[in-house]
């Protein structure tokens, strides 16, 4: 499949081919950065079994869920959003999306619930590629550059059945990977 040249704000979507990648299988990455020294993005489709109040305690709701950003820097919590104008310090991704942003705001937030869980979307750690590496990918062919046809309503998509969407998207040999089971010897 023919992909566009990657900038900020695009999606990245792993081809089936990238089977066997535990990080990656069946990802969907929102490019949050792409310049000449690297790239850093949030895989969107991976839910951990963990809401915000298992990792920061002091945050007492317990509906707001963490995703796998990323294999890069587990240990940190990262966080995207649609609402800059509630979250000072943001800085703008694209279309309507922003990255960080003062946490004590967020968490601030949260408790009085002036912020929804389909405002932010919250990450234990990042995607990062070095100097060239995801150029060398994708002509590896292990994904596929989309724009982002959601722009800020990226946040509210249902990870279930976003990487099979797309793969129906595409069409072709993609469709057929559309059913094929995540692990293929469950087959």
């Amino acid at each position: 499949m023919i992909t566009i040249k990657p900038k900020k704000g695009d999606l990245l979507i792993a081809e089936p081919a990238i089977i066997g990648d535990m990080s990656f299988n069946r990802s969907i990455v929102l490019l949050a950065d792409h310049t000449k020294e690297g790239s850093i993005g949030f895989i969107l489709n991976k839910p951990l079994n963990y809401n915000i109040n298992d990792l920061v305690p002091e945050i007492e709701s317990s509906t707001f869920r963490v995703y796998n950003g990323g294999p890069v820097e587990q240990d940190n919590l990262y966080f995207i959003h649609k609402v800059p104008q509630l979250i000072p310090d943001s800085i703008e991704i694209s279309l309507g999306i922003y990255w960080g942003g003062d946490f004590g705001k967020v968490a601030e937030l949260i408790a009085k619930e002036e912020i929804k869980e389909t405002d932010i979307r919250f990450f234990l750690g990042y995607s990062g590629w070095g100097n060239n590496q995801l150029e060398t990918e994708l002509k590896s062919n292990s994904w596929v550059v989309t724009d982002n046809i959601y722009e800020k309503d990226i946040i509210e998509k249902s990870y279930e059945s976003f990487w099979k969407e797309k793969m129906l998207e595409f069409g072709g040999e993609y469709s057929i990977w559309s059913n094929a089971p995540e692990n293929p010897n469950y087959n």
